[in-house]
C-alpha cells in the first residue's frame, strides 16, 4: 500500500506519516527533507538559492545519507526549500527518486505537498493535512522554540504566509489537493486526534478487501 500524504508547512502531516508508517511498518519519505537538502547544499557552497541551474544540480547530486542533518529542521532552511523547490528542473531531478522509494515492495508512506497529485498519483490512499495558518504557526513557534530558536510568533506566521503562497502558486507542482484526496483538518485535533481519524480511514479502505 502506498499513502500520499500532502499538506502545508507546520500542518502536522510529517508526524502523522511518521506514526502510521511505523504503525503499519512500512518506510517512510520526508520529501521536504530533500529539497531542504538541496538548499543546504547551495548555501554550504555560497550559491544562489534563485539559480534553477545550479538548484537542479544541486538536486542531481543529492546525498541522501545527509537527511538526518538537524540543520535542515532550521526555520531558514524552510525557507530556502520554499525557494529551490519552484523550479520545475528540480523537481524533475527529485522525482525519479521519490517515486523509486514509493514502489518498493510492500508499499511506503511519503509526505510532502505534490505526492498525491504528481510523485504518486495511484497511490491507493492519499490524505490532505491542514490547519489555519495561525495554528500551523503556533506550532512551528513551539517546535522552534523547543530547538533553542529564539523568533516571534508575527514572524513565524508571515513566514507561513509566504510559504503557503509561494508553493500554491508556483507552475511547478503546485501545493493542491488532490482529487480522490481525503482532507484531514487538524486545526483542532492534537497528534493522537489526527492519527486516530487517518487510522480509521486506512481501515475503511482496508475493509473491503478483508471482507472479499
Amino acid at each position: 500500500m502506498v499513502i500520499a500524504i500532502d499538506g502545508p508547512a507546520a500542518s502536522g502531516k510529517g508526524t502523522l506519516a511518521r506514526r502510521l508508517a511505523d504503525h503499519l511498518g512500512l518506510p517512510h519519505l520526508d520529501t521536504g527533507l530533500l529539497y531542504r537538502a538541496v538548499a543546504r547544499d547551495l548555501l554550504d557552497r555560497r550559491e544562489a538559492l534563485e539559480a534553477p541551474d545550479l538548484a537542479a544540480a544541486a538536486a542531481g547530486a543529492l546525498d541522501l545519507g545527509r537527511l538526518d542533518d538537524p540543520r535542515l529542521r532550521e526555520r531558514h532552511m524552510g525557507e530556502a526549500a520554499s525557494i529551490v523547490s519552484a523550479f520545475p528542473t528540480v523537481r524533475s531531478a527529485l522525482l525519479s527518486l521519490q517515486r523509486r522509494f514509493a514502489e518498493r515492495e510492500g508499499g511506503a508512506v511519503l509526505d510532502g505537498r505534490d505526492i498525491g497529485t504528481v510523485v504518486c498519483p495511484a497511490a491507493k490512499l492519499k490524505l490532505f493535512v491542514t490547519a489555519s495558518p495561525e495554528e500551523r504557526a503556533r506550532r512551528r513557534l513551539r517546535e522552534l522554540r523547543g530547538n533553542g530558536e529564539a523568533t516571534a510568533y508575527e514572524a513565524v506566521l508571515d513566514d507561513i504566509r509566504r510559504r503557503d503562497e509561494r508553493d500554491s502558486s508556483r507552475s511547478a507542482a503546485p501545493l493542491r489537493v488532490a482529487a480522490d484526496a481525503v482532507v484531514v483538518d487538524t486545526t483542532s485535533l492534537d497528534a493522537d486526534g489526527a492519527f486516530a481519524r487517518a487510522l480509521a480511514i486506512v481501515h475503511a479502505l482496508d475493509a473491503p478487501a478483508r471482507a472479499g
